[in-house]
């Protein structure tokens, strides 16, 4: 189930990639093609990316976890020092525009985090011991992002880092006042840039400057509304000329446009299946270390196609975040599918009973304790 969603993803991203980008291949490269080949460049690699992390045991990654998290930290410092700067933002190396640093902070967050809160068990209630640890260290990474900068990226790795805290059965007293600061602290950031004010601003009323801050909601809403219920049909759409990032933060709205409701019903489809088999897999792991990974990457996924989506219709302020499969780009396709290919190795180690219907995530009682299932915590005891 898990490989065949990801596949009709991919496809879907391939002819969107194609759809979206011949006008801007053909004037800039002269070659309409020329994004479509990049794309399929990507997704071999991410291919191999995928058989590689299916194929080894997930528990590997677990012993270099504090690697993988301190060469992120490295390159997302260096990134500001050597980064290529393109678009109002300096997140690329290689001069590419393909491969983001950040992206990868997204995947070595989630092995770290599942690491170290696997380890950390009750400990993690402690102020001292699980919160501040914890508030510190993605304060680090955040901020590293934010510098970059790239608010939305930074606040999707601490959306993720907090869904993985909470499962692993954080106090939840604690969660809500670090989630009230962590508020503040947002709201704060988008008052002091002048630019991400605006966008809210054009969230609140995109017709009060619609060539200008609403222009992106405008036409992204007017590029749906065309679609209808079944399309205009493959290649014929005219408003991905006009859309900005047509093939990359908007081609949801481009796939609104040529496939209509229909065909963005059944992108969502695919991504509520993949939700769901991960949140399967994550209840079903056979230890918590493979729980924790299993949901922070099933959050990361499913929450970035959620934020470009709800940014596409309309439903939040506009902000750069690419569709997870879909998109074009090199990192996050790579990223994705190496996630994915976790996905697979850890649910290739499962007990065969923990498959059936009635395995479920325990979301946990009134004294707090851990949000794993029971079989995690029996065996836990066990051990």
């Amino acid at each position: 189930m898990l490989v065949t969603v990801v596949v009709g993803l991919l496809l879907v991203g391939i002819v969107a990639a194609y759809t979206s980008s011949y006008s801007i291949g053909d004037k800039f490269f002269g070659d309409g093609g020329y994004f479509l080949k990049r794309q399929l460049l990507w997704t071999l690699i991410g291919g191999g990316a995928f058989v590689v992390a299916a194929a080894i045991d997930y528990r590997v990654w677990r012993r270099y976890s504090v690697l993988i998290m301190a060469a992120t930290l490295l390159m997302l410092i260096a990134i500001l020092a050597t980064g290529a700067a393109r678009f109002g933002g300096q997140r690329w190396i290689l001069g590419t525009g393909s491969v983001q640093p950040s992206e990868l902070a997204k995947m070595a967050v989630v092995i770290y985090i599942a690491d170290w809160l696997s380890s950390k068990r009750d400990d993690i209630r402690d102020v001292t011991l699980g919160l501040i640890p914890f508030a510190i260290l993605m304060g680090i990474v955040c901020g590293l992002i934010l510098l970059q900068p790239d608010f939305s990226t930074a606040v999707l790795v601490g959306a993720v880092a907090v869904a993985v805290f909470f499962t692993a059965g954080a106090d939840l007293k604690q969660m809500v006042v670090s989630c009230a600061i962590a508020a503040v602290v947002l709201a704060g950031l988008i008052v002091q840039a002048p630019y991400r004010l605006e966008r809210v601003r054009s969230f609140v009323d995109p017709t009060a400057d619609p060539t200008g801050a609403g222009y992106q909601i405008m036409q992204t809403l007017d590029s749906i509304m065309r679609g209808g219920v079944t399309g205009v049909g493959l290649g014929a759409g005219q408003q991905k000329h006009v859309l900005p990032a047509a093939h990359t933060d908007a081609v949801f709205a481009v796939l609104g446009e040529e496939l209509g409701l229909l065909g963005c019903l059944v992108v969502l489809a695919l991504f509520a299946l993949f939700a769901w088999r991960g949140f399967r897999v994550a209840s079903g792991a056979p230890d918590r270390f493979g729980s924790l990974l299993a949901v922070g990457i099933t959050c990361w996924i499913l929450g970035q196609a959620l934020i470009n989506i709800a940014v596409v219709t309309a439903f939040m302020p506009f902000t750069g975040i690419p569709l997870p499969f879909i998109s074009f780009g090199g990192s996050s396709l790579v990223t994705c599918m190496a996630a994915s290919g976790l996905l697979v190795s850890i649910s290739r180690h499962m007990d065969p009973d923990r498959m059936k219907a009635y395995a479920r995530m325990d979301l946990g009682r009134g004294n707090s304790r851990s949000r794993l299932s029971r079989a995690h915590r029996a065996r836990s005891r066990r051990a």
